[in-house]
């Protein structure tokens, strides 16, 4: 995007960046477990269709969310899943999770669960792990690593 501005004012665009580039906001990833928290609590309590009782959770596993189990509770887990995986991979930096890479592991791990749901389950650790050996996290980041290091 700062690429993108510069362009901008070279050519000469200032009304394009006076209107829409004034300010440069940094953006970040999930950067901690509350992070993850605050994210796996979406996915327990969005309702979809907003009216409903149906959060994206409940619908994967009903009888475990009614039985009380939540995601959010896996918070813990799953950021230190991503960590390990981090870790192993050598990838340079602090750990900081795309959004992209959450999502897919949260999809995993839902739609593997929800021909497990009962009212006892919640997912095994090693679930957690697997998603996140295949979501994407570690080959994105080995893919863009040399680019950010170049810049």
């Amino acid at each position: 995007m700062l690429a993108q501005k510069t362009s901008l004012q070279i050519a000469g665009k200032t009304q394009i960046v006076a209107r829409l580039m004034v300010e440069e906001l940094a953006f970040y990833g999930i950067r901690n477990a509350e992070d993850v928290a605050t994210c796996l609590n979406g996915y327990d309590q969005t309702a979809y269709p907003e009216s409903s009782e149906w959060s994206f959770t409940r619908f994967y596993i009903p009888q475990a969310f009614d039985a009380g189990y939540r995601l959010v509770s896996d918070a813990d887990v799953l950021w230190h899943a991503f960590e390990a995986a981090h870790h192993r991979a050598n990838l340079p930096g602090r750990l900081e999770i795309p959004m992209e890479s959450f999502a897919r592991v949260v999809e995993i791990v839902l739609k593997e669960s929800e021909l497990k749901d009962g009212l006892q389950y919640n997912p095994d650790p090693g679930l957690w792990t697997y998603a996140v050996q295949h979501c994407g996290y570690v080959q994105s980041r080995h893919a863009t690593g040399r680019v950010l290091v170049a810049a």
